[in-house]
């Protein structure tokens, strides 16, 4: 479903501070005096494949190149070196609300998102009342994006989204959008659409969300492949090494915590003992 194979990705960084147009206009004449650029690169030589009906997580610290990566899945970049196959229709939800006008209202950013995302005005017009209801804005139809909160322009894109179970599904931490009731509804969507067969490709620092969800996971870290695995294996590994805990410190940590809590349950279950003996005597 999704093959990506030795996908490399460079960014320059570091212009002059005093860089002007007029040094830009000397550069041309003298390479010497060009601007010096700083090459990052995001991601280096990364390759795994996605089977259809698969649900793939994607782990590792700030700036290990996770939504990049997802950026590239998606189309929105191109990466420097390698290339990625996608077979099947692809949903992205990155970066949320990315393409609404903030000067139009939410009424008018459903017509234009689902534009760009390639319904036909007929669609929208039949899908209207279930994206508003969804979404749970439909007080705010008339308003200016501009004067929603984050969360609320959260919701409307989610909302847009996924009114279509696409084939793929690119999901960059969108279950945390809105309050908890929402969030709720989001992960439940969510939920369905795997249940369905849409193959998901799903980035998040939750690790109790990534094992939840996902059948494998991949752990990035300086835009490299460290682990790919089971998500209980993989995470695992990721919290220790995040932890600064050794293999055998982990295991030692877990192996007590699961004594505690044998010890634990053992106490409650004699006070309840003690309890029924002392209701008897009553």
């Amino acid at each position: 479903m999704i093959r990506i194979k030795n996908i490399s990705m460079k960014f320059n960084l570091g212009i002059d501070k005093d860089f002007s147009f007029k040094m830009l206009f000397i550069s041309l004449f003298d390479r010497k005096r060009r601007p010096k650029l700083e090459e990052f690169w995001a991601l280096k030589n990364v390759s795994f494949d996605v089977q259809k009906g698969e649900v793939v997580g994607l782990i590792g610290s700030n700036g290990a190149g996770k939504s990049t990566l997802l950026k590239v899945v998606s189309g929105v970049m191109k990466p420097t070196k390698g290339k990625v196959e996608v077979d099947g229709s692809v949903a992205p939800m990155i970066e949320l609300g990315a393409g609404f006008d903030q000067e139009l209202t939410a009424r008018e950013n459903i017509y234009l998102n689902g534009a760009v995302l390639g319904y036909s005005k007929a669609f929208i017009d039949e899908k209207f009342n279930e994206i508003v209801e969804f979404s749970e804005l439909v007080d705010f139809l008339d308003v200016p994006v501009k004067n929603f909160s984050s969360g609320m322009v959260a919701k409307l894109a989610f909302s847009i989204s996924t009114i279509v179970d696409p084939e793929i599904l690119i999901v960059d931490e969108i279950l945390s959008v809105g309050d908890i009731k929402f969030q709720e509804k989001s992960r439940n969507k969510m939920m369905e659409m795997i249940k369905g067969g849409t193959t998901v490709l799903y980035v998040s620092h939750s690790l109790a969300s990534i094992q939840e969800l996902c059948d494998r996971v991949v752990w990035l870290e300086h835009g490299e492949v460290k682990m790919i695995g089971d998500a209980k294996t993989v995470c695992d590994a990721y919290y220790l090494e995040q932890m600064g805990e050794t293999q055998e410190q982990g295991i030692q940590r877990r192996k007590q915590e699961n004594e505690e809590k044998k010890h634990k349950e053992k106490n409650v279950k004699r006070k309840k003992k003690h309890e029924k003996v002392i209701d008897r005597q009553l």
